[in-house]
């Protein structure tokens, strides 16, 4: 059986050089990989936790909708802090977007990100149309 693949980019310069792409839908399936806070200039944004979490969370609801997916399709979510202490900005931002959702959610520390103003990165898996009970 064949699958459909598409694949999205979100338009930043290092994804064509290195060939991977910011959201990848096979069939009713949607993948956002790991993705930060910065913003089409190259800036980071925001200065906490929180601020980057909901600008990340905001950048990936436009992602979905381009797969014909939201919120509510939402199964599972990664994310990545620098330091565990930024867990619950991280969380506040979580909870803004997927509280009456509650997707699978797993939180992780990490030493580094690419840039030291980078707080945290996130990644996440939705199935296109499902239904809450």
């Amino acid at each position: 059986m064949e699958h459909k693949r598409i694949n999205y980019s979100s338009g930043a310069p290092l994804e064509e050089k290195v060939g991977y792409s910011r959201m990848v839908k096979i069939d009713d399936q949607v993948f956002i990989g790991g993705t930060t806070s910065v913003q089409p200039d190259g800036s980071v944004y925001g200065e906490t936790a929180y601020e980057q979490a909901r600008y990340i969370f905001d950048k990936m609801l436009v992602l979905l909708a381009q797969a014909g997916a939201g919120a509510r399709d939402v199964y599972r979510v990664d994310y990545f802090v620098t330091d565990m202490a930024n867990a619950a900005e991280v969380g506040r931002a979580y909870s803004e977007t997927f509280h009456n959702v509650k997707p699978l959610c797993t939180g992780m520390a990490i030493k580094s990100l690419n840039r030291p103003t980078q707080l945290v990165e996130i990644e996440l898996a939705a199935m296109v149309h499902t239904v809450l009970e």
